[in-house]
């Protein structure tokens, strides 16, 4: 059964600098839809499935982009959420926010306590093993954040002619600290720099990925694995507005390169006259196929800016989250997977009790003739 791509627009608050500008304000927020409303131009409006402006709140945003889909993959689906828009406007605080207070943790830390939360009230029947991998794109190149980030990694196909990243390093997880500990040992590693409009703005894209296996204790039936994509896409760029030189400028036409790739991607699955989808031309678009059209629950975060001088940026923006509306997926639960660990584990288990139980009874076997043949005169 296939369903639609779900799409949410945020707008974050008016930044200081527009402030200190005199910028005008053109974005309304009215229910679930946005509406633009410039100076000496036509307005435009546009309805998504949701809505927020710069008063939302995390929770709020967290549970009508992310909830529902986590608790899709603890029930054996795949789910992506991934963050779209301008430098500048909020995408990484969406997905990211900041760990103190809580109410400010954004999509993915959000994400790592309500996978544990939910775990902790299954049944004691079911076993669980979850664990977690953290790439980004940069320039072009798959590097593994949880590893060696100066090593470039291949992107491979599997013979569901899935992509996979080959040599990625995956990290077994049992707490949600020990997931807080993969985000920021990753974030370290990660890509960051300033431009005009973004102090610290991303100049990778990242994928963040929870593995969630559960299965019955007793071996008994098959496993279930579910697999979490939290994906943070660097920020579309205009030379003339971050001022990039140099290896940022360069960094900037990357982004926009992969971005643009993810747009024609975006267009062929909606308007669903082409047989042929541009997967191929970008390292993004190839990680991002199953979420796109594929065995995927997928939601997009369309982020914009309130200014009146990122208008053409903002419709952009807006326009491009409108197409993602009219992909279609076709999530399916994955059960017993080829590639699910904690089967693995549990064939383990059972052959070294096994062995165990083989060892024991032959060395019992071994102590009586011993002693037999100790009492002999």
């Amino acid at each position: 059964m296939s369903e639609a791509v779900r799409v949410v627009v945020r707008c974050r608050p008016t930044n200081r600098k527009e402030k200190e500008e005199g910028r005008q304000p053109i974005v309304n927020i009215r229910g679930a839809s946005v509406q633009l409303t410039p100076p000496n131009r036509e307005e435009k409006s546009f309805t998504y499935d949701a809505a927020f402006g710069p008063d939302s709140m995390q929770a709020d945003v967290y549970a009508a982009t992310a909830r529902p889909i986590v608790e899709s993959v603890l029930n054996g689906f795949n789910g992506t959420i991934f963050a779209y828009g301008q430098t500048g406007c909020g995408k990484s605080f969406s997905m990211e926010g900041l760990m103190e207070p809580p109410e400010l943790r954004g999509i993915i830390p959000s994400s790592f306590v309500h996978v544990f939360e939910e775990i902790e009230v299954a049944s004691t029947e079911l076993q669980y093993l979850v664990r977690c991998s953290y790439i980004e794109i940069y320039n072009e190149e798959v590097r593994d954040l949880l590893g060696d980030p100066k090593q470039a990694l291949s992107l491979k196909e599997d013979a569901k002619r899935e992509t996979y990243v080959q040599g990625m390093k995956e990290v077994p997880v049992k707490s949600v600290g020990e997931l807080l500990n993969a985000l920021h040992v990753g974030g370290r590693n990660r890509q960051v720099g300033a431009t005009a409009m973004n102090a610290d703005s991303s100049r990778s894209h990242s994928v963040f990925t929870l593995v969630v296996e559960q299965a019955r204790r007793d071996g008994e039936g098959g496993v279930m694995l579910g697999k979490l994509n939290l994906v943070d896409l660097a920020g579309s760029e205009r030379q003339a507005k971050t001022g990039a030189e140099g290896e940022r400028a360069k960094e900037g036409i990357k982004i926009n390169l992969s971005l643009s790739a993810l747009g024609n991607v975006i267009s062929a699955l909606s308007e669903g006259k082409s047989k042929h989808v541009p997967y191929r031309d970008s390292k993004l678009t190839r990680i991002l196929q199953a979420s796109l059209g594929g065995n995927t629950k997928t939601c997009m975060i369309a982020a914009i800016s309130p200014a009146d001088y990122n208008y053409d940026e903002t419709i952009s923006t807006l326009r491009y989250a409108s197409r993602a509306k009219n992909i279609k997926n076709k999530p399916i639960v994955n059960e017993d997977p080829k590639d699910a660990m904690l089967k693995q584990f549990q064939e383990e288990i059972r052959r070294l009790k096994d062995e165990l139980a083989g060892i024991g009874s032959g060395g019992a076997g071994r102590g009586g003739q011993d002693q037999g043949r100790g009492a002999r005169p």
